[in-house]
């Protein structure tokens, strides 16, 4: 199995990347939260990789981080989702933005990702559930802010705050706070900022 790669990037065609590794060109499909990230041509680079194994091809994928890694290879797992699949997710919402939708259950913001239908966001919401959510990324300091947490960040997303800050905001309201008085406390959170 290889684990990582390091060497001088050749070539940028998105999503694939050419690294040349002590004359030894590979091909390596990366998601665009990856690709975004990487170094100009001709400068050193290092990625994490996950090889691929089929019957047709040896696909090597490359990750900037770890977490992009561990949840890449959590994906593939899930029937139904391959691994172009995985990185179109990647590539669609960062790795925070996957494990906040997943802990609050949120499918909607699964299918903005194109290729993901209704049932596939479901089926992903199911199978990640307690695997990626609670371990991963500020969804879980989302979740501390008691069972309404879903409710008052969706509020906040209607009233026309961005994602970062309804996140920021639902951090600071106190804990087992009910759905209004925690809208209450999360806008006067923002309005102070």
């Amino acid at each position: 199995m290889i684990g990582r790669i390091a060497g001088t990037l050749i070539e940028k065609n998105p999503p694939q990347i050419m690294i040349d590794c002590q004359g030894v060109g590979y091909e390596i499909d990366v998601p665009m939260s990856t690709f975004y990230n990487l170094p100009a041509i001709g400068e050193k680079v290092a990625l994490l990789t996950h090889l691929a194994i089929r019957e047709d091809a040896h696909v090597l994928f490359g990750f900037g981080t770890a977490e992009e890694r561990t949840t890449f290879k959590q994906l593939i797992k899930i029937s139904g989702v391959g691994a172009r699949t995985a990185l179109s997710i990647l590539s669609g919402m960062s790795v925070a933005d996957l494990s906040q939708a997943i802990t609050l259950q949120e499918a909607g913001r699964l299918t903005r990702v194109p290729g993901i239908g209704k049932k596939t966001a479901e089926r992903l919401l199911l199978e990640l559930k307690g695997k990626l959510g609670a371990d991963l990324g500020s969804a879980g300091v989302a979740a501390a802010a008691g069972d309404h947490s879903s409710d008052i960040l969706n509020a906040l997303l209607a009233l026309g705050y961005s994602d970062k800050e309804a996140l920021a905001a639902l951090k600071l309201v106190p804990a087992g706070s009910g759905v209004s008085d925690g809208i209450k406390a999360a806008l006067k959170a923002l309005s102070k900022s």
